[in-house]
């Protein structure tokens, strides 16, 4: 009996890693700050026929709203109450959302913040998104309900409260991270009501939960909570499955506290990956996009069964967190599109797509002074909708990356060579790489100064492909590049340095 109640449990800890995407889909896409209405158009119109796997949305719950400065994007990170009505929407809204999504196959995954309420400077009165009283000053958040005692003050050594020293585990994990609220985890009835939160999401139909600062909450207070978490519903999930967790754990290596001691819980972001990511593609410290040939584990990072990866998110792009300027993004359009595609070619970890708005930049000293500056808002603060153009671009602000060509038809490329192997690898010694999956595709990107200029075994059956990243096939023709392969399964392939988009790459489902 004792054995088959350990293997139910480990079934079940497996299960957490599982992202629980339908029809083949893959990749998650972050829609950073839409609205719940706009997410779920977005899942019917473009997420599901474009082959997406989920969406992990902006935290649902009620947050303080702060006006100096005005209407900061990190005002979501506080909460102040675990009612489901935020600047994205209203419960209703949420519910439905879901609802919507989860009908075209697509998931939706909560960030979730449980590791603190809102700032210790959050004052006190009704200024939150769902107009609840708190007082920051008292630690009184009568709507959950938290009061004093629920804190971690009284574990806390430092003088000001907040973690002085990184190096100290007992700091980062019972201090306050940049003044928020840290909440006592260890306490079960604080465990209670982050369990009873996260389970009304699940019963609203979400496919799991990116956990927010897990390096500040002990591994087994965090344990006990997901092993109290509910199933996945029903309505679209399998009997039995559990929700899907992946931990938000900043490891760079250097600092006492490792993103291993989460493994066992659920996958874990691996930022290392963003960082080292960028520093290759934009050729720092000699680095070449030769050195991938043993990308993944091979350059230190998580085994690929535990690890989320992404290129940029919504802190880093920023410059918080982790990678500093070596991070890719939008701004850098070209170099991110050849990144992003290099992700979702490798078979590495699951894949999380970055979906941003613009903000004014304003740089000084290196540091971006406009960094907190939140979503396209009308005068009151409320966010505005995603407009989507005749182009099928966004408008009003939105970049919506996850509707780049290059990056949409590599989100395909990704489910099309799902499960297959990395093959024939082939590099020019410098920054000109190429390799396949299994007979199911192929990419060959050129970050030299000079063409790439080479006939390659690509292993894929003979014939006529399209080019899926300087177009795409529709019908039977192709609106982009061609590829002829031989029945040897070698190509030639010409990608210029001066290239909009210097690299190519071809799978079955768009062969000609």
């Amino acid at each position: 009996m004792k054995l088959l109640i350990l293997a139910a449990l480990f079934g079940l800890s497996l299960s957490q890693f599982d992202p629980h995407t339908k029809y083949g889909r893959t990749s998650i896409v972050h829609l950073f700050e839409w609205r719940w209405e706009d997410i779920a158009k977005e899942c019917e119109r473009y997420l599901a026929p474009n082959g997406y796997g989920g969406v992990q949305i902006s935290p649902p719950s009620e947050s303080i709203v702060v006006t100096n400065p005005w209407h900061p994007w990190w005002q979501r990170y506080q909460p102040i109450s675990y009612n489901l009505c935020s600047r994205s929407g209203t419960e209703a809204q949420l519910k439905d959302m879901i609802t919507r999504c989860n009908n075209v196959g697509v998931n939706i995954y909560v960030d979730v913040v449980i590791n603190h309420m809102c700032g210790a400077g959050g004052g006190e009165g009704k200024h939150s998104s769902c107009g609840t009283y708190f007082n920051a000053n008292t630690r009184s958040f009568p709507s959950v309900a938290y009061s004093a005692s629920d804190f971690n003050d009284g574990k806390c050594r430092t003088g000001s409260g907040n973690i002085e020293n990184y190096n100290d585990i007992y700091q980062v994990r019972d201090c306050r991270l940049v003044s928020l609220l840290d909440l006592a985890l260890e306490k079960d009835y604080v465990r209670g009501k982050v369990v009873d939160y996260m389970n009304k999401l699940i019963d609203l139909g979400v496919a799991g939960f990116r956990v927010d600062a897990c390096k500040h909450m002990w591994p087994g207070d965090l344990k006990v909570v997901y092993g109290r978490l509910k199933n996945l519903n029903t309505n679209w999930f399998p009997s039995g499955a559990r929700p899907f967790i992946y931990q938000e754990v900043i490891d760079l290596g250097g600092e006492p506290i490792k993103s291993s001691e989460y493994y066992g819980l659920g996958r874990v972001t691996e930022f290392k990956y963003g960082a080292k990511l960028g520093t290759v593609i934009r050729k720092w410290n000699n680095e070449k996009l030769r050195y991938l040939v043993n990308w993944g584990e091979g350059w230190g990072f998580m085994p690929s069964g535990k690890s989320v990866v992404f290129v940029d998110n919504h802190d880093n792009q920023r410059g918080h967190g982790a990678g500093g300027s070596a991070i890719l993004t939008f701004w850098d359009a070209r170099l991110y599109k050849m990144a992003v595609g290099l992700m979702l070619a490798h078979p590495y970890g699951v894949t999380r797509v970055m979906s941003s708005f613009r903000w004014d930049r304003k740089i000084v000293n290196g540091q971006d002074q406009n960094d907190w500056i939140g979503p396209p808002s009308y005068s009151d603060g409320k966010t505005k909708p995603v407009p989507i153009n005749a182009d099928s671009t966004c408008g009003d602000g939105w970049v919506c990356e996850h509707r780049w060509r290059q990056i949409r038809n590599m989100v395909i490329f990704r489910n099309v060579v799902n499960g297959q192997a990395l093959v024939n690898w082939w590099d020019n010694g410098s920054n000109q790489i190429a390799f396949g999956r299994g007979n199911r595709g192929f990419i060959a990107i050129n970050n030299d100064g000079w063409a790439l200029d080479a006939t390659l075994n690509t292993g894929l059956p003979s014939g006529t492909y399209c080019d899926v990243i300087s177009g795409q096939k529709e019908g039977s023709t192709c609106t982009g590049k061609r590829v002829q392969v031989g029945s040897d399964g070698r190509a030639y392939f010409k990608i210029n340095n001066t290239d909009e988009d210097p690299f190519v790459a071809i799978h079955v489902n768009a062969k000609l």
